[in-house]
């Protein structure tokens, strides 16, 4: 398996047990299929590029998820390729949820046809609207304690403020969430966002 990188090697060792072997089978379809594919580690999780982003895959929790970077313009005349946020092909908790392998190949030829093409994303449309972000109540209490907390956060952009909101509300417990939003305040005041230590230096 040429051009890999050690991290991905670490990141996958490291990995709970289900996830492992989901991931070691998506990085060898990924070679498997672009030979000519660079590994390395983006946000925090596995990448590969060819020509530019080509596709990736993280572990988490409960589940794994792969993404093609350009996923809306590869054909998927079944509707396998997903957007609900949990990656291209929806939460994997197994191998039984990749697609099979020749399918996996059709995808990948595809994403590296429109790399080789040069073929870029569309630009979103703007939105008409300002986009309004429900802060709640137990955040702003929190905010408001810290006045230079609060004066980063509301200097943040929508996806910034975002990030830190879903961090917290997702939080399944009380003391998960009071863990999470005393980070926010500490973070806050370093002036971070939430992914900060995913940024590009």
């Amino acid at each position: 398996m040429a051009k890999t990188d050690k991290r991905v090697d670490a990141y996958i060792e490291k990995s709970a047990a289900f996830a492992q072997p989901i991931l070691q089978h998506l990085r060898k379809l990924v070679h498997t299929n672009c030979p000519d594919v660079e590994e390395t580690i983006k946000w925090g999780f596995p990448c590969f590029d060819y020509k530019g982003p080509f596709c990736s895959m993280a572990a988490f929790k409960n589940h794994c998820a792969f993404g093609f970077w350009k996923y809306k313009l590869i054909p998927d005349p079944k509707g396998v390729l997903s957007n609900d946020g949990m990656g291209s092909l929806g939460k994997i908790t197994s191998l039984k949820d990749i697609p099979a392998q020749k399918e996996m190949a059709a995808f990948l030829k595809a994403a590296m046809k429109l790399n080789d093409e040069g073929v870029k994303l569309p630009k979103p449309a703007k939105a008409a609207e300002k986009k309004e972000l429900v802060v709640p109540d137990y955040v702003s209490k929190a905010l408001k304690k810290n006045k230079k907390a609060l004066a980063i956060f509301e200097a943040f952009s929508y996806s910034h403020k975002k990030e830190y909101i879903e961090w917290i509300t997702e939080a399944k417990t009380d003391e998960t969430r009071n863990k999470r939003i005393a980070t926010m305040l500490e973070w806050l005041e370093e002036g971070k966002a939430r992914n900060w230590k995913y940024a590009k230096k």
